[in-house]
């Protein structure tokens, strides 16, 4: 309120307001005219006396204070603080419930001696309708804070007083109490209001820490360094992401209003979801994130919770020990059931004499779920050995997998070789693109496994070899055996089991195998997709499955600045943002050609045609284009 109008003013604009109902122009503000109005409809005059229901009865008091219990505990000693700061000048500080009743109050015990004689006592009320226009009373009805200065009091006999409010609002948006600086006309000072206001805000957020021990909460500031002061913004969230309470100064930063608390997910405001929280308070609880809201806004956020409000997983340290998931398969499962239906099945047959051959697209994954079979078996102590049948030249391959003696062919070495499959004796052989074998060396590998034993090249005694046998193609091979491609019976002696991995357009698990390669791609500090980005992306059909996946997503972590941890499209390759933004279904993206322009798109162009021809098979799409498989091999890495 004004403090520069004059007393006589002041009377002559409320008799006018008393004897014509309209405000006297130009002399009190619109707060104060809508103040008096309601004081005047509450049948209240100037000069009139009090009634009896202004002050509580002793029971009423008592209720009050066991109602406001929480309220009161909190707010003592603020109110000693502030106490202190305005102790040289002579005044009260006061504590009102929600209904204006006074609970409690510190002051200068000459000034508390007048105080008295206007009922500034607790268990007095000071309403609008009981005390006409002063601070607690208005502070209530405008639901802000308020300073009503001498004769802006609606009431004579209240005159005398100077006085600041300020309400202190619930984490749901109500006023729960009222905190309270009065004192002479003369003792006002112009840094009372702000002094009472920050008071008010630091009891809200005392009371919001307190009473949300069984909540997650956010802590928020414009800068980093805010977060942990008076006007840090606090929002308390339920166990999946919904916005549950805010204090005003959250509220104001998150551009929402108290209506909208319990109706908002964290989501719909910030491009942040709650795993990534949580997964930055487990990493480095004590770092503040940096997000943004939906319009650009940068804010730092902190997540902060007693244990009984955190998942269980959370309470566990990165670095702790063990995971919780009983093997390794499990450990790789993010949700989807169709990966998780292959796992399942996979599981059953491990240390039994049954091999397993896995199916699908280039890049889903096939080698990391051998790897996780083999770590999920009793064969886990032994090696895993894997090779890729397609990367390894004709000529070279009978010499890798079986061995060969000291001195079998010119430029052997002299202490020969064991071979892949000796390696493996004791452990776990995995063959990757084994539709690429050349027929001849399918023979060689039938006979093996039929026999459990190896010759190497230039020897003449068998050896015993004991491994478990784990295959994998992305063609598709009862086809290629029908048509003579492939031995058909080497392909029912690896077959005993055949599971299908998705393609990761397939899979319905997009945003925890997202988190899960970042965790693993950028260690530093938590990193996530911004929410419009991760949309788009978990719609894109990614040709190259995980791989591509995850080639993007090194690239991306690779450009955030220091200060950066969310993926916006800026950080993400041109090409990648050019499909993701297009307006093309999955199937049009897998399927699209465009035309080539130049020898090099011809050649890419080619290689693709033949292998979309050969369905993957290596060895048909080089017969077809007429160069060797390590040619087209290089031209697949090249591409």
């Amino acid at each position: 309120m004004k403090h520069s109008t004059p007393t006589p003013v002041l009377r002559q604009a409320r008799q006018h307001l008393i004897e014509h109902g309209t405000p006297l122009p130009g002399t009190v503000n619109e707060r104060l005219w809508h103040s008096w109005q309601r004081s005047l409809a509450a049948g209240l005059l100037p000069m009139g006396r009090l009634t009896a229901t202004d002050h509580a009865a002793d029971s009423e008091l008592r209720q009050s204070l066991a109602r406001n219990h929480e309220l009161l505990a909190h707010s003592r000693p603020v109110m000693e603080y502030l106490f202190e700061q305005v102790r040289h000048i002579q005044n009260v500080v006061i504590l009102a419930d929600s209904r204006g009743t006074l609970m409690h109050t510190l002051g200068d015990p000459f000034f508390l001696s007048k105080a008295e004689r206007v009922s500034l006592t607790a268990g007095a009320s000071w309403r609008e309708e009981h005390r006409g226009t002063n601070a607690i009373g208005t502070a209530i009805a405008e639901e802000s804070p308020v300073e009503i200065h001498g004769a802006e009091h609606f009431l004579e006999r209240n005159g005398f007083l100077t006085c600041a409010a300020a309400p202190i609002m619930s984490s749901c948006g109500n006023v729960i109490g009222i905190l309270d600086i009065s004192g002479e006309q003369h003792s006002g000072h112009p840094m009372t209001l702000g002094l009472v206001s920050t008071a008010a805000r630091m009891i809200e957020n005392r009371l919001m820490i307190a009473t949300s021990k069984r909540h997650l909460r956010i802590h928020m500031h414009a800068r980093a360094e805010g977060i942990g002061t008076v006007a840090e913004g606090i929002a308390t969230l339920s166990d999946d992401g919904w916005i549950i309470g805010a204090n005003r100064q959250a509220l104001s930063l998150l551009r929402m209003n108290a209506k909208a608390i319990g109706a908002t997910q964290l989501g719909s405001v910030l491009d942040v979801r709650l795993s990534d929280l949580l997964t930055r308070h487990r990493q480095r609880p004590a770092q503040a994130l940096q997000v943004h809201l939906h319009d650009g806004t940068t804010l730092f956020v902190q997540m902060q919770a007693d244990a009984a409000a955190l998942p269980p997983q959370i309470l566990v340290p990165a670095s702790a020990a063990p995971a919780v998931a009983k093997d390794a398969l499990t450990a790789l499962d993010t949700g989807d059931l169709q990966w998780r239906g292959a796992a399942d099945k996979a599981r059953r047959v491990l240390d039994k004499p049954i091999p397993v051959l896995i199916q699908g697209e280039s890049g889903v994954g096939k080698e990391y779920f051998a790897r996780a079979m083999h770590d999920s078996s009793k064969r886990a102590s032994g090696p895993f050995v894997a090779i890729n049948c397609a990367a390894i030249p004709e000529n070279l391959i009978e010499a890798e997998l079986f061995g060969y003696a000291p001195g079998a062919f010119t430029g052997a070495r002299k202490e020969g070789s064991l071979g892949k499959l000796r390696e493996a004796n004791g452990g776990t052989l995995f063959l990757d693109e084994i539709g690429d074998m050349p027929l001849s060396m399918q023979t060689r590998l039938l006979r093996v496994l039929q026999e459990r034993s190896v010759v190497p090249l230039g020897g003449s005694k068998s050896i015993a070899v004991d491994f478990a046998l784990v295959c994998a193609t992305h063609c598709n091979l009862r086809e290629a055996a029908s048509r003579g491609a492939f031995r058909s019976d080497l392909y029912y002696r690896i077959n005993g089991l055949t599971v299908q991995l998705p393609a990761l357009r397939e899979r319905t698990d997009f945003q925890a195998l997202a988190e899960r390669l970042l965790a693993g791609l950028h260690p530093q500090r938590a990193v996530h997709l911004q929410p419009q980005v991760l949309d788009k992306m978990s719609q894109y059909a990614w040709p190259g499955n995980l791989r591509q996946c995850a080639s993007v997503l090194r690239t991306a972590c690779a450009m955030l600045d220091d200060d950066e941890s969310s993926i916006e499209f800026k950080h993400l390759p041109d090409d990648i943002v050019e499909d993701l933004l297009a307006p093309q279904t999955r199937a049009s993206q897998v399927s699209e050609v465009r035309e080539p322009h130049n020898l090099q798109e011809l050649s890419r162009y080619a290689v693709k045609q033949a292998l979309e021809a050969s369905r993957g098979n290596i060895s048909l799409a080089a017969r077809t284009l007429g160069i060797s498989r390590q040619t087209l091999y290089r031209k697949m890495q090249a591409q």
